[in-house]
């Protein structure tokens, strides 16, 4: 069923955020300074320690992510 409300379809429309790894670089109490494999810069609550890679979404570390080599390729 389809829904009638105009701004429940829109929000259906828009894409979520995406679950991201990042290194972090400086942590600030429950703040982290984050890199992203693409050289990217951003923060983030939650909790790590300088030099983790960490799983990201929406400014909110969600834990833990596994030591992997990066390996970026061009589409």
């Amino acid at each position: 069923m389809a829904s009638t409300n105009p701004y429940t379809a829109l929000l259906a429309l828009l894409p979520s955020y995406p679950l991201q790894i990042a290194t972090i670089t400086a942590m600030e109490g429950d703040v982290a300074r984050l890199v992203l494999p693409g050289g990217g810069v951003l923060t983030a609550r939650g909790a790590g320690a300088v030099g983790d890679q960490v799983f990201v979404r929406d400014g909110v570390i969600e834990g833990q992510a596994p030591s992997m080599p990066f390996v970026q390729v061009e589409i």
